[in-house]
């Protein structure tokens, strides 16, 4: 597919810059949700990077309450990250949806070593409860959906090159958070997210590549 290219590096340090932005009523009433994003065109599905990330260092709070240590707790396993938020309104459930279906077209073996790691950009309204309710639906119950402290979750996302901004309430009542939409793929040989996907990603683009994510090879 995708060749590793020296333009990789500058394509992610755009996507960085670019923020999706998703607004929703913020008393939840059933307003038609408004959303605008706004996405690099030239960045591709599956970019391999040529400066690898470092997986960040980040110590969150799971869906059943408990610590997880993202270092420690995905080493040596292949493993896909996406920072998005509950009530977006479409990037993000759309994108949990299209990992969901992808990780279905591989062998048991294979879907139980993927570790799919959602970080809300949102933790004020997204509880490890809601979290726990959410991730079923959008994508799939072996999804790890992660909170904490704000500031902490956006330090972890810039490692990566994905540039979030706290929510935003609007005088009309509406929520308005902004976050890269980047899906990282992280070798489970060598714990670096190596392969970036942007939001265009389809189901079947996942699942081509996924049987090379999880052996660690590039796709």
């Amino acid at each position: 597919m995708r060749k590793k290219t020296a333009l990789a590096t500058a394509l992610v340090a755009a996507a960085a810059l670019t923020l999706s932005a998703c607004s929703t009523g913020g008393d939840d009433s059933g307003k038609e949700p408004v959303a605008e994003i706004s996405a690099p065109g030239d960045v591709k599905p599956g970019t391999v990077l040529d400066r690898p990330y470092t997986k960040p260092d980040l110590v969150l709070t799971d869906t059943k309450g408990k610590k997880f240590d993202l270092r420690e707790q995905t080493k040596g396993k292949p493993t896909l990250i996406f920072y998005g938020y509950t009530k977006c309104p479409d990037v993000c459930p759309l994108t949990m949806s299209n990992i969901a279906i992808a990780e279905k077209t591989l062998p048991k073996a294979d879907q139980e070593k993927l570790q799919v790691v959602f970080i809300t950009t949102d933790p004020e309204r997204d509880t490890p409860e809601v979290l726990g309710e959410w991730l079923p639906s959008a994508g799939d119950a072996s999804f790890i959906g992660l909170s904490g402290d704000f500031a902490t979750i956006q330090a972890g996302a810039l490692q990566m090159g994905i540039g979030i901004d706290p929510a935003k309430k609007e005088k009309d009542g509406t929520v308005v958070s902004m976050h890269g939409a980047q899906v990282i793929a992280f070798s489970p040989k060598t714990d670096s997210g190596y392969v970036l996907y942007g939001e265009s990603t389809t189901a079947d683009q996942f699942a081509e590549d996924l049987p090379e994510l999880v052996r660690g090879e590039n796709p």
